[in-house]
This record gives structure tokens, sequence and C-alpha cells, in this order.
């Protein structure tokens, strides 16, 4: 599959990702969005994949919104048609069944911020500026930042983020959970390649589960949470990655899985 806003590369198990538009720091535009849609869907059905990893070309993560239409760059939407769940054709980070780690290399404001979130893991340049600044835009929040970045950072801090639409920097983001890891810039992809090479390690069904009731749990109870895993839990024991997990550990090697994410997930999920 070709690209033209982004590029997108294997790394041993891992899918990188880059938005390449550092011309004009990668701002966000409908083309952007449907090519990082569709490179998600391209590693969540390659079983060599484990794990992808999304960055952005040159100095920038994503300076936000291409601005290109000047005042009409927000206008134009239907409100009775604008909800993330009517518009099925773009497929998020926190949808596909492999870990998604966003490197934030550089600068990331307004959507370059929101679009992280729904990742699984972040890692952040120290220096980079970022910004949730869609109200010093006549804007508000996008992406489900309302949930995500409170859940993260705690309702105060994302209070002060999202109402203020302040800059901060990475180190910052690190306190106060935004991303996991402030590092020197041009250390920033390798962490996130580090991390990423890890999953190697992991039953891939088993990851899938897991991460798809994490993304559950944003919205379940206990109660609710201990139903689901109950089947689930029986469900992967019989299968032949657990007797593997098992048999590599005693046996001091690394584990050879046998199940694919693309063929046997469990019909009770």
């Amino acid at each position: 599959m070709s690209y033209e806003q982004i590029l997108y590369e294997l790394s041993d198990t891992t899918a990188v990702v880059t938005i390449n538009r550092p011309d004009k720091m990668n701002t966000w535009n409908a083309g952007v969005a449907s090519e990082l849609s569709q490179a998600l869907g391209q590693a969540n059905m390659d079983d060599k994949v484990r794990a992808v990893v999304i960055t952005g070309a040159g100095r920038a993560f994503c300076a936000g919104a291409d601005l290109e239409r000047g005042g009409e760059t927000f206008a134009g939407r239907d409100e009775k048609k604008s909800s993330s769940s009517e518009t099925p054709a773009l497929l998020y980070p926190y949808q596909i069944d492999k870990p998604v780690i966003a490197a934030i290399n550089g600068a990331a404001v307004g959507v370059g911020m929101t679009y992280p979130m729904l990742c699984d893991i972040r890692y952040g340049a120290e220096d980079a500026k970022m910004g949730f600044v869609f109200t010093r835009r006549g804007m508000m929040p996008e992406l489900a930042a309302h949930v995500l970045v409170q859940r993260v950072a705690g309702f105060s801090n994302a209070s002060d983020l999202l109402l203020s639409g302040r800059i901060f920097r990475g180190a910052e983001a690190a306190q106060m959970g935004i991303v996991s890891e402030a590092l020197p810039a041009d250390q920033v992809l390798d962490r996130a390649l580090a991390h990423a090479a890890e999953y190697r390690l992991t039953a891939p069904v088993s990851v899938a589960i897991t991460k798809r009731l994490l993304w559950q749990g944003l919205s379940n109870s206990v109660p609710e949470m201990l139903a689901k895993e109950g089947p689930l839990f029986a469900w992967v024991g019989n299968q032949e990655d657990a007797k593997e997990g098992i048999r590599s550990f005693v046996e001091k090697r690394e584990p050879a899985w046998h199940l694919s994410v693309a063929r046997d997930m469990p019909d009770i999920l």
C-alpha cells in the first residue's frame, strides 16, 4: 500500500508510521487522518507486526490542524452527523489489537495532542511544545480528550490544560502523566522502538484481549469487568499459547506463539 502524507515501514516486529509533512510541521488534514487510519488497519492485519509506533518527520510531531482555509478551517460540518460513532471509515489507535506507542518527537498541539491520547503509551521530547490549544482558537477539544486527559493526568490537571489551552513542555507532560517519559528529542523514537520490541515476548492474542478490556474499562464498573474477564480467562487458559508460555518459561527460551490476532480472536470478546 502506498501513502502520500505518511511513511509506513517495518522495523523487525514494529510498524513505524511517520506523519510526513515536515515542511508544514506535519499539520493535520483529511489526507493525514485517512492514511493514518489505513496504516493502522494494515498493521492490525499483519501477523508480523507486534506493535505500532507513530511519530513525526522533522522537528514536529504534529503542529495541529492545517490552517490553509483560514477562518473557515473548522466550518462546514453537519452538527447532526459529526459524532465519531457515525464516521466508521476512520480507525483510531485505541481500536486496533496491537499496542500503539506515540513517539512525540517535537511540537504537538491541538489534534497533535488529542490524537496521541488515543494511543496506549506515549513518550515525548522534554523540550517539545505541547498544548490542547482549542479554546484559544475559539474551538473545543475533541477525540475524547475530555475523558482521556483527566484519566491519565487527573481532573485538576485536565481542567488546567483543556480550559486554558496553554502551552506546556514535554517535561511537564511527564510530571502530569500525559507522557510516560520525557527524553531528549533525538532519543524519543529509539525509546519507543525499544519498548515496542518487547512485545515479541508477549502472546499476540493475550495482548489484544488485554488492550480491549483496558479501553472498555474506561466505562465499565468493577462488577462489569469481572463478568467479562472470567469467560475470557477460561478461554485463554485453554489455548495453545497458555501452554507455550509456561513451557518457554520453564525451558528458559523465547516463546513461539501460535495464535493470530487476524484469525483467532475469541467470539465471546
